[in-house]
């Protein structure tokens, strides 16, 4: 069974991660604006900026500039030098020898401010410039120097590594063998242990910050050194950063409800001690309550914990992040349809366990017989009871099939006046009925484990045809033996018969015999079986 704190402390990381995100409703998408104007790059180096001209967006052209420079750059064969500007009416144009690569208008040269032919010149100046630094970093002896760089910062990672994780060891056991309890007239006040779980706790956190930290500027030093990984160095710091702030923003809103919930959860959780504390002494007898059972203590405490930590809930539900939010309350009635739909039977088998305990109709370590299984009860649970036969097999029965069939306690009647049980003979008329009781009460007499007193008694219960049924009914306080017992009084009986010679009549009696249908007792041994002073074989 998931706790209650367990539950509680799942939920609130949960809400506090994902929250701002998840229960938050999503703001209507806005139709997307056209940029004003757009950055040309190369290489991820910003060069200029460039608007709208004619029917091409910014995004279109500086898109379109961009793949012209890398075209530019990647071959080899053309020097930045040969690149010129030439200027007409409504535009400056770069060019390649006789070819346009692309140009600049009035448009763009009043967004830097400055006229278009000086803009024309700085961006001749910027392209030249980032070209050559284009090919530099792409250069064999560049990319191998940042190779190397790159494995000699691996190895200080590594070693870094491993210097602070054995420094941490020797810290951590430093820190438990320093470690003492806070003592006051040598009362133990604070544990050593709840010590050492505070720093740990405060450890844990500055330890993966080291981590995470001495990671992220391995990364960047990394990816910094190539130029087709360079645009993504620079995001990594901002990509951890972006969800830890809205993870610190969420909980700093949520503060107030997780100050609230924390107050239910100690309320709720003191007083489920109090409870367990007031129903344990009931179960050991010290606090009796008028008309209360010490068996019902633990069933009766489970279900007034599920009631108080069901009010718990309740109240802290308008607390919790997101409860009214519309995917919250989808999940909520999603979980209680499936519950509802799949739930049926186990909730019918609560009821009947709930049932059955305030029935009292048996205890573990009773003997009983439940329909057509019997043995010793061994659990006795919420959905289901088990019980152990006496061939040791554990037979599992829901409690609602229990609380449908007819159950008897054998138990119960031996703990009173001991268990009755009975066994039957049928004797012809020739025999006096006096010396069959005598020897069914001598039989009872000879059996072990049989109650002495209320003393054993014979019924006359059958005067048939052709013989008398007789009944001896015998007391035991011990029904987990009661089979063994069984065996051995009806051992005891046809010794107690063979020896008196009297015959057991057959319920298919047809006629009498001329000698009487008993064993002698020079026969009682007949090999393989053994005296009582050979062996335990024989009774």
């Amino acid at each position: 069974m998931v706790r209650f704190p367990v539950l509680i402390s799942c939920w609130l990381i949960f809400s506090t991660l994902f929250a701002p995100s998840l229960f938050t409703q999503v703001p209507p998408v806005q139709p997307q604006v056209e940029a004003a104007r757009a950055a040309v790059t190369l290489d991820d180096q910003h060069l200029f900026y460039v608007v709208r001209f004619k029917g091409y967006s910014a995004e279109m052209r500086a898109e379109r500039i961009r793949g012209v420079l890398q075209e530019v750059a990647d071959d080899e064969s053309i020097s930045a030098s040969a690149l010129g500007i030439a200027d007409d009416v409504i535009s400056t144009d770069v060019m390649l020898g006789s070819n346009v690569l692309f140009s600049v208008t009035d448009a763009d040269a009043s967004e830097e401010g400055i006229s278009r032919q000086e803009l024309g010149n700085k961006i001749l100046k910027r392209i030249g410039s980032a070209i050559e630094q284009y090919r530099r970093e792409r250069a064999p002896h560049h990319l191998f120097l940042s190779i190397i760089y790159s494995v000699l910062a691996t190895l200080a990672l590594g070693a870094l590594m491993w210097v602070f994780f054995r420094w941490n060891r020797k810290l951590i056991s430093l820190v438990v063998a320093r470690v003492r309890p806070v003592t006051i007239k040598s009362h133990e006040v604070v544990r050593a242990e709840w010590i050492l779980r505070v720093l740990r706790g405060i450890w844990e956190p500055i330890r993966l910050i080291i981590i995470v930290g001495l990671s992220v500027v391995y990364l960047e030093l990394v990816l910094s050194q190539f130029p087709w990984t360079r645009p993504y160095a620079f995001h990594i710091l901002g990509n951890i950063l972006v969800p830890l702030r809205a993870i610190g923003y969420g909980f700093w809103s949520q503060l107030p409800n997780f100050l609230t919930l924390a107050v239910v959860f100690l309320l709720t959780r003191y007083l489920l001690k109090v409870l367990k504390f007031l129903f344990s002494e009931i179960a050991d007898g010290r606090i009796e309550v008028p008309g209360f059972y010490p068996d019902w203590s633990r069933p009766t405490f489970n279900i007034v914990r599920v009631l108080v930590t069901s009010f718990a809930l309740v109240f802290a539900f308008p607390y919790i992040p997101g409860s009214d939010s519309p995917a919250f309350k989808g999940i909520s009635v999603f979980l209680g349809v499936l519950v509802s739909l799949g739930s049926s039977s186990a909730i019918s088998n609560v009821v009947a366990g709930i049932t059955l305990t305030y029935m009292r109709a048996y205890r573990i370590g009773d003997v009983v017989t439940i329909g057509d299984s019997n043995g010793i009860v061994t659990g006795v649970g919420t959905l289901v009871t088990r019980i152990q036969t006496f061939k040791d097999v554990e037979i599992t029965i829901p409690n609602s099939i229990v609380l449908s069939a007819h159950i008897t306690n054998f138990s119960k009647a031996a703990g009173e006046e001991g268990l009755i049980l009975h066994t039957s003979v049928t004797i012809g008329y020739d025999t006096p009925w006096r010396q069959v009781e005598a020897l069914l009460l001598l039989a009872a007499d000879r059996t072990p484990g049989l109650l002495r007193e209320p003393a054993p008694y014979v019924l006359q219960r059958d005067l048939g045809d052709f013989y008398i049924t007789y009944e001896l009914n015998v007391r035991t306080d011990a029904p987990e033996k009661m089979f063994r017992t069984y065996s051995a009084l009806h051992a005891n009986v046809q010794d107690a018969f063979n020896e008196f010679g009297v015959q057991i009549m057959s319920p298919n009696y047809i006629a009498d015999r001329s000698v009487p249908t008993i064993v002698p007792r020079s026969k009682w041994f007949t090999p393989p079986a053994k005296k009582p002073e050979e062996g335990n074989a024989a009774r």
